[in-house]
Formats: C-alpha cells, structure tokens, sequence
C-alpha cells in the first residue's frame, strides 16, 4: 500500500496572487489602456467555476496572442519577485517525504513557470513529476493530469491510498473524476469550497494523509 499525494500549486502551494496581478495589469496597461486589477480581484477571477478570463482581465471574449506573449514575457522574470510558499507548506513536504509518501504537482499554470517557482523556493525537489497545463490535453477539472500522476507511479485503486490537494472546483472535480479523495485547501487563494475533506491549514494534511483517519 502506497500513498500518493498530489498538489495544486497557485493558491495551495504557494502565493503567487500578487505576481499574477503585476503582469496581468502590465498587459492592462500597455494593451488595453485599462486601469489595475487588486490582487483580490484577479484571485477570485481565477478560481471562479466558470469564467472567461481574457474577458474579465482585458476585456476581449479572445485570448489574443499579443496579449498572451506580453504576458509570458513579463511574467517569466515577475513570477520569482514575491512568490512564497504558504506558511507550513515547507515543513508539511518534508514531513511527508519522511514518511514515504509520493508527492506530484498538477496545475492548470504552464509548466515553464511551474518549475521555475518551484525551483526558485527550493520545493521542486519534493515531486516526481511536475505537470502543467501544456503538458495534457485537457487540463483541470479533467482528469487527465492526475491520470498522468497515477499512471506514473502505477497506482492500483483499492489498495494504493491517492489524494488532490487543491484550493479550486476544479481540482476537487478532477479528483471525483480521477476516483481520488479530493482535499480542499481552505488557506489559499479560495477561502471557503467543499471536498471529501477540508484542510484549514498545511499541517491538517499530515493528519489526512498520514494519519489513521483515511
């Protein structure tokens, strides 16, 4: 019997909402003319159910390509200017490690910057496999960047314990959809969502996961 833990990274691994915020307003102000975002403003953008993006940040029903290249760029340099890991999320991988469970990161975040963050905060050494949106075909709430996850370490339902860490709709359904045990993060990006279970801190995960509560 393993287990297998797999996390969301935006708003349940790390903070990254004021970095997203400087380069979304950046494209804002350089494409469109338009007036800055608050942080809150972007966070809560991202992880509503359903939304279309490009046209809440800038107003075009479109993703435009200018817009997407400017804030690549941008991004790739503003993404490692005031990330940090939330609070306890250093010592709860750790701890995690220590008592062999296998840990994997799927975001819907390409991975370019994935990586990179996680390598700048010291945290990729942790996961397996660090799978982005452009890694897959259909990202989160699919299931198929957890399959991706599963298929690695062979998991087999029913004896292998595996959970999705997330602060979003998406990851608790792609965990129902993946036949996981979805675990909502509630000190992220989103403070109050359902799942099989509720984490109000990074520490609730060693309990969860590792504790005699399955």
């Amino acid at each position: 019997m393993r287990k297998i833990a797999l996390f969301d990274m935006d708003g349940t691994l790390i903070d990254s909402g004021l970095d997203i915020t400087l380069s979304i307003n950046y494209v804002r102000k350089v494409n469109y003319d338009l007036e800055a975002l608050s942080v809150q403003a972007v966070v809560d953008a991202i992880n509503a159910p359903k939304r279309n993006l490009s046209e809440i940040f800038y107003g075009s029903t479109l993703y435009e390509e200018s817009a997407r290249k400017l804030f690549e760029e941008h991004y790739y340099h503003q993404c490692l200017q005031n990330v940090a890991p939330y609070e306890g999320i250093r010592e709860v991988l750790d701890e995690l490690h220590r008592q062999g469970v296998l840990m994997g990161v799927a975001t819907n975040a390409p991975s370019i910057f994935a990586k990179r963050m996680l390598a700048h905060l010291g945290l990729d050494l942790f996961f397996q496999q660090i799978i982005g949106a452009d890694n897959v075909d259909n990202p989160k709430p699919h299931p198929q960047m957890l399959h991706r996850h599963l298929d690695h370490y062979v998991y087999r339902s029913g004896t292998d314990y595996a959970w999705m860490i997330g602060d979003n709709s998406k990851d608790m359904d792609a965990a129902s959809q993946a036949g996981i045990v979805g675990v909502f993060a509630s000190w992220g990006f989103s403070k109050e969502g359902s799942g099989d279970r509720i984490a109000a801190s990074p520490g609730d995960l060693v309990d969860i996961i590792c504790g005699k509560d399955q």
